[in-house]
């Protein structure tokens, strides 16, 4: 049996969730602080089943997956050799690039 997979977040990924719950808690606080905690959870599910999500839509790569929430696609990079989930960004629209 294999060691568990660990999560790493980008920067990349951190600045844009940031911004998103900016704007999520300009109306409402409280909405932006259940918006992270679902994610979490979501992403921290993620290398208990890291083939789930749909394969990237920009990518040939099997490993390149992503996780749709909320109307926000998470790609993310599965590197087998080193047991990661690599949390590469967030957006909300199709003009994410890797």
């Amino acid at each position: 049996m294999g060691r568990k997979m660990l999560i790493d977040t980008s920067h990349r990924y951190e600045i844009e969730l940031n911004k998103i719950l900016d704007f999520i808690g300009k109306d409402n606080p409280k909405n932006a602080l259940n918006f992270a905690k679902k994610l979490e959870a979501k992403i921290n599910d993620l290398p208990h089943f890291p083939y789930k999500c749909r394969q990237s839509l920009k990518s040939k790569d099997n490993n390149l997956r992503e996780l749709v929430f909320y109307g926000y696609v998470i790609p993310y990079r599965l590197n087998t050799k080193q047991q990661r989930v690599e949390i590469l960004g967030i957006f909300s629209e199709n003009e994410w690039e890797l």
